[in-house]
């Protein structure tokens, strides 16, 4: 038994009473929680996800992308979101509690917000752009009395661009950064805002915020939360724009995490939808009247590299030669074809591919070949720990897929120990850096990344600075030429330039190999056919208002 299967099974023991309550159709209280739904039949739509807990509710989402996707963008607003009407062309920004934003043309640091008038949160109480700044310090204002850890760990690393932020009138706010950068709207369309005014009425309680909360979105969470078993959303019926105002009676989400329990729960009626179902189901679903919904979308999955003093991954001919030992074909096979494999860090045809030197092919007496001349092979083999996850966001079949790499990497003389977490604590490492104690000398963590826009793609993630705690460049991975180039982006507010400064960044990702580039995802999801009206959107992010359920 290797590694990963030990760990695994281990980490995912609370699990298997679980799925044995839904395989064996026993009243667990599991099922009793998913069943609630089957009172409002046509109504309801019971989703399982991949996360192993409801995501954090209060306003900034845990739980990754996911989190954000059903308790971020459900019962919150951010400033500026993505268009998710169409399954048909890549999301793009659109407005929401901003109508408008504009940087200033004499100081690019400076940037107005126009607010959407007459917003009202849950509990009736107004938006406006005090509560634009209440939210923004419990973020970053540690002296501000509505300070929130929790919501600070989850959002002050999405805005690290921001300097300063400043009410001009009630639905005027500007907001200055540190220097010139392009890239902040599609930072702040991560920052949910909550309501001020119930956190006040809720005694200036995140707890007890986290059981009502209130935001502005088309999704309310008023009761029905247990942590850990589900959530029950209900359409705000006022809410601000009214096409999107939910057609469901309630919307239930139950975390599910391993994948064959999800497609279990489908089958036996317990939910209706299911998030990432396991590959070697998918043709049989398919036959029993299922349908298996599948869409591109900004997403890769790599390993990310420490280069502290000492990691292995510090030689480019180590990073080279495992790259070329990934069976990249044979990943999207054990993946049932569920997958684009990768050519880059940016998957292939993406316009910020431009033309790197290095290809990604599977080539094991090259890597081989390399691996010799930085001192190690199969009789010498490197020994390195990586940190990987049993579930989550993007991270398709984690498991699995790791097992498989670390299969074909001990080929060429890398030996891997697998430290496998649950999907949150895995965020949270990554947050604190390959120097944390929390990463346990890992030299490695396997992270699927949202890669839609600049800065989530690859600033964040390899810009010097923005090493922990200060970002998310989990392997303090620092390049003075990279960082130009980041600037660059940063002062390019045309889009089409920017897109060419974003190649060459891209080229030194795939050229210098900086992170082990595997695959990229379709986001499957298997459905029953009762569900109707969803559009697959080209995103992390869904919308669920035009959904409904036949009886």
């Amino acid at each position: 038994m290797t590694q990963t299967s030990r760990n695994a099974r281990i980490d995912s023991g609370v699990l298997r009473a679980v799925r044995r309550a839904i395989l064996s159709g026993t009243t667990a209280l599991v099922l009793a929680a998913v069943a609630t739904g089957s009172a409002l039949a046509g109504g309801t739509l019971r989703i399982g996800m991949t996360a192993s807990d409801i995501p954090l509710t209060t306003g900034q989402t845990d739980q990754g992308g996911e989190g954000q996707r059903f308790m971020g963008y459900t019962v919150y607003n951010s400033l500026v979101e993505w268009d998710l009407s169409s399954a048909d062309k890549p999301s793009a920004l659109i407005p929401s509690l901003a109508t408008s934003w504009q940087v200033d043309d004499t100081d690019k640091t400076k940037w107005i917000f126009k607010l959407r008038d007459g917003v009202k949160f849950h509990d009736g109480s107004s938006f406006d752009a005090d509560a634009v700044v209440w939210n923004l310090d419990k973020l970053l204002n540690q002296e501000a009395p509505q300070f929130d850890k929790r919501q600070a760990a989850q959002g002050k690393s999405r805005i690290p661009a921001v300097a300063s932020y400043k009410v001009i009138d009630p639905l005027t706010v500007e907001i200055t950064t540190k220097t010139p950068d392009a890239t902040l709207p599609y930072q702040l369309s991560w920052i949910l805002l909550s309501s001020p005014a119930n956190w006040e009425k809720l005694g200036k309680n995140w707890d007890a915020v986290a059981q009502k909360p209130s935001g502005t979105g088309p999704w309310k969470l008023e009761s029905g939360f247990i942590p850990r078993e589900r959530a029950e959303l209900t359409p705000n019926k006022e809410y601000w724009d009214q096409a999107r105002i939910p057609k469901l009676d309630k919307l239930v989400l139950i975390p599910l995490p391993e994948p064959n329990t999800r497609v279990a729960a489908l089958r036996s009626g317990q939910v209706d939808w299911i998030e990432a179902p396991a590959p070697d189901s998918v043709a049989s679903l398919k036959e029993a009247g299922f349908k298996i919904i599948t869409n591109s979308y900004p997403h890769n999955w790599t390993w990310h590299f420490s280069r502290i003093e000492g990691s292995p991954w510090n030689d480019i001919r180590v990073r080279k030669a495992a790259n070329l030992a990934v069976d990249r074909e044979g990943i999207n096979e054990l993946l049932g074809g569920l997958s684009i494999p990768a050519q880059g860090y940016m998957p292939p045809g993406h316009q910020w591919f431009g033309n790197p030197t290095f290809k990604l092919s599977y080539n094991v007496e090259e890597a081989k070949k390399l691996m010799a001349e930085a001192g190690f092979g199969p009789d010498k083999p490197l020994k390195t720990k990586v940190i990987i996850s049993s579930s989550g966001s993007g991270q398709m079949l984690p498991l699995a897929m790791n097992e498989y790499i670390q299969q074909t990497l001990a080929e060429i003389g890398i030996d891997v120990e697998y430290e496998v977490m649950d999907w949150n604590t895995v965020i949270n490492v990554w947050r604190a850096g390959a120097k944390d104690p929390s990463a346990k000398g890992a030299t490695a963590v396997n992270y699927s990344y949202f890669i839609q826009d600049p800065f989530t793609a690859m600033i964040r993630q390899s810009q010097c600075s923005l090493a922990p705690p200060t970002g998310t460049n989990w392997g303090y991975y620092c390049d003075k030429d990279m960082d130009a180039l980041f600037d660059k982006v940063r002062n390019t507010f045309d889009a089409a330039e920017q897109d060419k400064v974003m190649q060459k960044i891209h080229e030194k990702y795939v050229d210098d190999a900086l992170f082990l580039m595997v695959t990229h995802d379709v986001n499957p999801r298997a459905m029953t056919n009762k569900v109707k009206g969803f559009v697959q959107a080209q995103n992390w992010f869904q919308d669920f208002s035009p959904v409904t359920v036949e009886p």
